[in-house]
């Protein structure tokens, strides 16, 4: 039996590279040099597009530990990061050209490893990893569209950012929802106006990221623009749009506020909210001093910034189990960014698990799936979670993992949780292996 991988970035080397080390004979689809993707630079396997950081490397840190978790469940291409490293303080940092070029001959080498230079236009039959990333191809992204329906592929989006719950400062900030209609779900930052007109100044004013050439012609709704796109329409837009005060009043007040900025919950265990309506491009640092400008925000632990670039990813929720198995084709698996986890080593990790679990599954053993008290099992928990509403990409972060229990001053104590996390996931993972 052989496996289709589609893609050669860093999910799609990974799972091959799983694969062939199962002694699965697999074919890996790679459409550069021949088409490119207007972001690579290179023809090379597992090329890094942006930063050439892989995130924290302690396990005090939400991405440190999912390298940890990695390297006990046998990942490859964390090997050779840490092989390829340079020095970058507390992160993993590599040499991109020597670590694409090593992954590179790793598969160019590996018997097992039949490289197809060459685009694949719609999803093929038989088993399959589809690891095609956020530039997939036009025609490909048609044929994924079809297969999980329209409305469940997204292209160019703004995403806002993702806060902790317990970051944030309840003495000014109330539950409520809107003119009390229903439970009281959402969390309300109030602003008078003094402080509206505070905020504003500090987004107006604010640096953007630059889009890449190929996303400058990027079309989004008009439901979903960049905040600071409102913001240049008038200083009251926002106040008439997303941070509308009508019908939110704090009862322990009584008064209804010149502007309120809303949270939604983000995810199932009530660790995460999003602010609604906080769609931007801002660049990061920026949009640590507008968040904190918020009342209520003032010290909020941000684990996901707003970002608006071209991010093909499906609706996992609605497609995928968290064994990264679709739900309506049980040979048929995705991995990488396409699921919509975001960043280097959660594509890695993705990608690693996918390999497992069709290994697992040609093998007629039950697939893998992790529990959410480790990092990748919350991940994946995350994507594959139905109740989303509206779902966006996440990264590896501390509020996604299934809470500790513990007493309140060492809740507060972050270092301490972290470190308590971390040990939890590490055992379950020793004992597993």
């Amino acid at each position: 039996m052989e496996v289709n991988v589609i893609g050669a970035g860093l999910a799609g080397s990974e799972a091959a590279l799983q694969l062939s080390k199962s002694g699965i004979k697999v074919n890996l689809y790679e459409m550069r040099p021949k088409k490119t993707t207007g972001a690579h630079k290179t023809d090379k396997f597992a090329e890094f597009v942006c930063s050439n950081s892989l995130g924290a490397s302690d396990c005090s840190n939400a991405s440190g530990l999912l390298k940890k978790e990695m390297e006990l469940l046998g990942g490859e291409l964390i090997k050779i990061a840490r092989e390829y490293s340079v020095p970058a303080g507390s992160a993993l940092a590599i040499d991109r050209e020597k670590f694409s070029s090593a992954v590179t001959q790793k598969i160019e080498s590996d018997s097992n490893i039949n490289i197809i230079k060459e685009e694949v236009k719609e999803i093929p039959d038989g088993v399959v990893i589809m690891a095609s990333g956020p530039l997939t191809s036009e025609s490909l992204a048609k044929s994924i569209k079809e297969f999980t329906k329209s409305e469940h592929l997204h292209f160019y989006d703004a995403i806002a950012p993702i806060v902790e719950k317990d970051s944030i400062n309840f003495e000014k900030a109330f539950w409520a929802s809107r003119y009390d209609k229903g439970e009281a779900s959402y969390i309300n930052c109030p602003m008078n106006k003094e402080e509206y007109e505070n905020f504003y100044n500090i987004l107006i004013n604010a640096p953007r990221i630059e889009l890449k050439e190929f996303e400058k012609n990027a079309k989004f709704f008009e439901s979903c623009l960049p905040i600071e796109v409102l913001a240049s329409r008038g200083l009251d837009t926002l106040r008439f749009g997303p941070m509308k005060p009508v019908g939110l009043v704090d009862k322990r007040t009584g008064i209804e506020n010149y502007a309120v900025v809303q949270l939604r919950q983000d995810n199932s265990a009530k660790t995460l909210y999003n602010l609604v309506g906080f769609q931007t491009n801002l660049k990061w640092g920026s949009q640590k001093e507008l968040l904190h400008s918020i009342p209520g925000l003032e010290n909020v632990n941000i684990v996901r910034y707003g970002v608006m670039h071209r991010n093909t990813f499906i609706n996992s929720p609605k497609i995928l189990n968290a064994t990264l198995q679709s739900r309506k084709r049980d040979n048929l698996f995705f991995a990488g960014q396409l699921t919509g986890t975001e960043g280097y080593t959660e594509s890695i990790a993705t990608g690693m698990l996918a390999g497992i679990n069709v290994s697992r599954m040609l093998k007629g053993e039950p697939l893998l799936e992790l529990p959410p008290i480790t990092m990748l099992g919350a991940l994946t928990k995350y994507i594959s979670d139905e109740n989303h509403e509206k779902f966006q990409p996440i990264n590896s972060n501390w509020g996604i993992v299934t809470p500790l229990e513990l007493p309140k001053k060492e809740r507060k104590n972050k270092k301490l949780k972290a470190e308590l996390i971390s040990n939890r996931s590490i055992d379950y993972l020793k004992n597993l292996i």
